[in-house]
This record gives C-alpha cells, sequence and structure tokens, in this order.
C-alpha cells in the first residue's frame, strides 16, 4: 500500500485581495483564505493514485491555527489524515525555511508510516517561487519531478514512477525511482464535487496539531525570520499600461493607418551595420 503525503498552504484569494495604498503590500484582511489552487490539484491526484494502487493519503501544511481548514478542504476531496505544523518561530518564513520546516514534519511522519511518494502542487499563488517543492525533495535527497501533468505509472514492487513533465513544446515522459516528490500542474486533473460522506468527515475532523517543540533535531535558526535570507526591499503595485490605438473604418482603411505608424518608427526597419 501506498503512502503518499501532500504538502499545502493555506493562501489568500487573490481574485479578491486589495493592496494597501500606502504601504503597497497586500491586505490579507480583505481577502478570504482558500487551500491553494494548484495544492488542489496535488491532494485530487493524491486520492486518485490512492483509490488506483491502495494505500493512505496524508497531508501536511504550516500556517497559523486556521491553516485547519485547508487540511479539512482536504480531507473532503479524500485525504484520510492531516497534519498542521503551527508556532510563532515558524513567523515570517522564506521558501528556504518553509521546506525546512515542512521536511521535519514529513521525517517524524515517515517514522511512524514510511513515505513512498510526495506531491507538491507546483506554486503557491500568494507567492509564486515554486520553489518549496523541489527544497523538501533535496533536504530529503529523493529526486523531485517537476511539472508533472500526467501519472502513467506507479510500481511500488520495482520502485519506480513514471510520468509526463509539461514542456513549452510538449512533455517529456519520465521514469524516477521511488520515493521521489512530484510537483504538478493544475491541468494533470480535474477536481470534482466532494461526496457527502466525505463533507461530513471533514467538518468533524481534528488534525494532529505539532509545535517546533513536538519535532525532532530542529535547528531553531533555520526556521522562521532567522533562517530565512531572502529581503523583499520594496513592494509595489506595476503602472497600468496605457490605453492602445484603435483603428476605425473598413480593413483597407485600418491598414493605412497601421502602416503609417509602422512606417513612422524607421528604426524597425533599420539594420546595424554588417548585418
Amino acid at each position: 500500500m501506498l503512502h503518499i503525503v501532500a504538502c499545502i498552504k493555506q493562501v489568500p484569494d487573490t481574485k479578491i485581495i486589495k493592496m494597501n495604498p500606502k504601504t503597497n503590500t497586500m491586505d490579507r484582511r480583505t481577502a478570504p483564505a482558500i487551500l491553494n489552487p494548484y495544492d488542489t490539484h496535488a491532494v485530487e491526484e493524491a486520492v486518485r493514485l490512492k483509490e488506483r494502487y491502495g494505500g493512505i493519503v496524508s497531508v501536511v501544511t504550516m500556517g497559523p491555527p486556521p491553516a485547519v481548514n485547508a487540511i479539512k478542504t482536504c480531507i473532503e476531496i479524500g485525504a484520510d489524515e492531516g497534519y498542521l505544523i503551527t508556532d510563532r518561530r515558524f513567523a515570517g518564513a522564506d521558501t528556504l525555511a518553509t521546506s525546512y520546516a515542512v521536511t521535519k514534519a514529513i521525517e517524524k511522519i515517515a517514522k511512524a508510516k514510511p513515505i513512498d511518494l510526495i506531491i507538491c502542487g507546483k506554486m503557491s499563488i500568494d507567492g509564486d517561487t515554486g520553489q518549496v517543492g523541489p527544497g523538501i525533495a533535496r533536504r530529503i535527497d529523493i529526486p523531485p519531478l517537476t511539472s508533472v501533468n500526467k501519472v502513467v505509472e506507479i510500481n511500488q514492487e520495482e520502485g519506480y514512477a513514471i510520468v509526463h513533465r509539461k514542456l513549452e513544446d510538449g512533455y517529456e515522459v519520465v521514469r524516477s525511482t521511488l520515493p521521489c516528490l512530484f510537483s504538478v500542474e493544475k491541468t494533470i486533473n480535474e477536481v470534482p464535487y466532494s461526496p457527502l460522506p466525505n463533507m461530513i468527515k471533514a467538518a468533524r475532523y481534528k488534525p494532529i496539531i505539532w509545535s517546533v517543540d513536538d519535532l525532532e533535531g530542529v535547528d531553531i535558526k533555520q526556521l522562521g525570520l532567522k533562517g530565512s535570507p531572502t529581503i523583499v526591499s520594496k513592494v509595489w503595485a506595476p503602472q497600468k499600461p496605457a490605453g492602445g490605438t484603435f483603428f476605425e473604418g473598413n480593413p483597407a482603411a485600418q491598414v493605412d493607418q497601421l502602416l503609417s505608424i509602422l512606417l513612422g518608427k524607421k528604426e524597425l526597419f533599420e539594420t546595424k551595420e554588417g548585418v
């Protein structure tokens, strides 16, 4: 039986969130917290693999106490158990410190139940870095397979996985040893509505909650702000682009207008000497 761990994150809904005009930072109070959309597809894929091969799905996240709601969403999708690591000493973590803390939680989970596969979303919509998944894989010393958009096979007996990785001009088929880590695209699956029994289970579910002191072998210097070398010196909202030029009249007249603009920009047609 497979033991799959899905790493998730609770994020502000960026479709609704507003920027503070004075500080040019996100005002997280203006938007509800949701399960990161990429992670939703990661959990759904983990559940599908569980149904296909048998096993259990655990989810783990780092965040404030309200992040239990993201875990409950995962239980609705079909995950079996959830772990929340929450502590003020985790606050202010960048991707390096986050991957360290989550790795420590995964190591503790693995001691009780050996892990065959870790699945993450490609990135979080509030950070867009895509660094935490590969960072976890590097710390655990397992292969990271990024931009996965199809899982072809998981062979636990022979210890390998075959996936399709999305590229700019197509995809590549990759075979990896197990255990390994997938970071998945949203195109890997479609997330259906949760069945009623899952919703009831999620409403009653109480995740396992750990603080820093519950984890083993933790170097406090690698947590939170102390363990975060990333420095954001300034954040600002980009200027809105100016309005474009509208062409009027019949197609022939519009072409004439376009050519007059292009021909007026001589630098577009000039070539450097010797080229």
